[in-house]
């Protein structure tokens, strides 16, 4: 089923290739940004597909450096030790094992050292499954974004799909927040709103969001200049503020 048929859009992002060309052209000069993947499961392999298309085009202002994941388990009847779906996902898209880091916790120090030699500037995360610590947190110099399924503040923690249609919610949707310490605590950066169809399951919902997510982050990532930015949008304004020395974007929409 089409995903048009079971969510009706209420406000939205569109991430479109014209205007990511158009924005490109405008800065020809600036060197690719080195990006850092965090997800698992099978719908985070989704979105790492989608990211690293959106890096391999010419006009793309990042370029996925490097991946992280939950180390390999055992899945399936035969009980055998698999890598994550993104695990697998990335071997199969040719990324070199080196770049494909499965820490048992995102704190230790080898798995760190790595990082930094990386000198990713932002990191992304998609159903990573793991905490972050503030030595993680502090190695991105642009900071770390989570695609968190839910209107933040909203259903914060794990399940937040599930737990919406449980409750029965007509309307839910899809956000961007920078990660701190607190679960699901830091700054909106954007959202996205839908409303919700009877008849969807949770499942289709989670990819829908997740695949809505990376678009508004590969739009924002497009437009923004590193600056303070004015732009106008669906017929309303989206106001992004650049905080001296901190990538801490404070969007708001008027109506």
């Amino acid at each position: 089923m089409h995903s048009s048929s079971l969510l009706r859009r209420f406000s939205c992002f569109n991430a479109t290739t014209s205007s990511s060309s158009v924005i490109a052209a405008s800065y020809p000069s600036v060197k690719k940004k080195p990006l850092v993947f965090l997800g698992s499961p099978q719908v985070s392999a989704s979105v790492l597909e989608s990211l690293l298309n959106a890096s391999a085009a010419p006009d793309s202002l990042f370029e996925v450096s490097a991946i992280v994941t939950q180390p390999p388990s055992r899945r399936d009847r035969g009980r055998k030790v698999m890598p994550s779906p993104v695990a697998q996902h990335a071997l199969d898209c040719g990324l070199p094992t080196e770049l494909i880091f499965t820490p048992e916790r995102a704190g230790e120090e080898m798995f760190l050292s790595n990082l930094r030699a990386l000198q990713p500037e932002l990191c992304i995360t998609a159903a990573y499954g793991n905490i972050l610590p503030t030595k993680f947190l502090k190695i991105p110099s642009l900071g770390t974004v989570n695609i968190h399924p839910s209107l933040l503040p909203l259903y914060r923690g794990a399940a937040p799909v599930q737990r919406a249609l449980q409750d029965g919610v007509k309307e839910t949707g899809v956000s961007l927040a920078f990660t701190v310490r607190a679960l699901d605590a830091g700054p909106v950066i954007a959202s996205e709103r839908f409303q919700v169809d009877d008849h969807i399951k949770a499942p289709n919902l989670l990819e829908m969001l997740f695949s809505r997510g990376l678009s508004i982050f590969c739009f924002i990532f497009y437009i923004k200049t590193w600056n303070s930015i004015w732009f106008t949008l669906h017929s309303k304004f989206f106001i992004l503020l650049r905080r001296i020395n901190k990538f801490t974007w404070f969007v708001s929409c008027y109506t």
